[in-house]
């Protein structure tokens, strides 16, 4: 296609999808908050703005087939800042593709939309949203947004419900890793389906203890290859007893759903910063 938008590009995951994404289209306008991103790929141009802005919005999405949309605070934080950068921005993504004609956005949605929901259920994409914190309640937010951007308005959308894109380096990671290539090929079948309409599909690896079932999401052809097993022996046996009464052991949300409202979930995982540079 001739042209993609990918916000967020600044971050940690949208690091590791700017040069795939520049192989999937003639411009790819990379854009987040910061004043630069350092060396750009052939084929992708860099535009600073902020999320809140809906002209900047527009400006940046004109002519674009596709917004694969990752921007935002990627984890629980004040109402006040989710508000603004999850939920009003995640508003002004949607309404400038709809304003510009833009056909679909692959949105980077999360486990924390249901992370209330125990593990042992296996939830399907079927499952109610049981959020987790204010930054899963702005998940479900877009989700919605999503949905009525579909029926009403025709823009399609893919939301991935990531769950532990990172090093697998705790109890819970064995369940719910999704490898950084699995993240990119979930990116590349998103984009590349002919016809989504409107999409949930869970942002997981091959795991073995994986938490929930992905069947019906089958026809976007996403077959994640990769599976947390391999860290499993190393990790459970570094691992201290889990107490089976703690929620935070329970849930699919990890350790967010024990948080304070408002207070970082990401804190408590050990996420290392892994962060890919070009």
């Amino acid at each position: 296609m001739k042209k993609l938008v990918l916000t967020g590009a600044a971050g940690r995951l949208g690091s590791y999808l700017r040069e795939p994404l520049t192989r999937m289209c003639d411009e790819l306008v990379s854009t987040d908050i910061v004043a630069q991103i350092g060396k750009l790929y052939e084929g992708e141009s860099y535009v600073q703005a902020d999320l809140t802005d809906l002209a900047a919005m527009e400006a940046i999405v004109k002519d674009a087939t596709m917004v694969v949309h990752f921007g935002a605070i990627g984890d629980e934080a004040p109402w006040d800042d989710i508000l603004q950068s999850n939920i009003i921005g995640a508003y002004n993504v949607w309404e400038a593709a709809y304003r510009q004609g833009v056909k679909r956005v692959v949105y980077a949605s999360s486990v924390h939309a249901v992370g209330m929901h125990l593990k042992t259920d296996t939830i399907g994409l079927d499952a109610p949203h049981k959020p987790d914190t204010y930054y899963g309640l702005a998940k479900c937010f877009a989700e919605d947004l999503a949905s009525l951007y579909w029926d009403k308005r025709g823009i399609e959308s893919v939301c991935m419900r990531i769950f532990s894109c990172a090093q697998a380096t705790n109890a819970r990671s064995i369940g719910t890793w999704l490898s950084y290539g699995d993240l990119i090929h979930l990116v590349e079948r998103s984009i590349d389906s002919p016809v989504v309409g409107f999409t949930k599909v869970w942002g997981i690896s091959n795991n073995d203890r994986a938490v929930v079932d992905n069947s019906k999401a089958g026809h976007l052809g996403y077959r994640p290859k990769d599976n947390a097993e391999q860290f499993a022996r190393d990790v459970f046996a570094t691992t201290p007893h889990l107490d089976n009464k703690d929620l935070a052991n329970l849930c699919i949300g990890g350790p967010f759903a024990t948080v304070e409202l408002g207070n970082s979930g990401v804190a408590a995982l050990g996420v290392v910063n892994d962060k890919k540079t070009t």
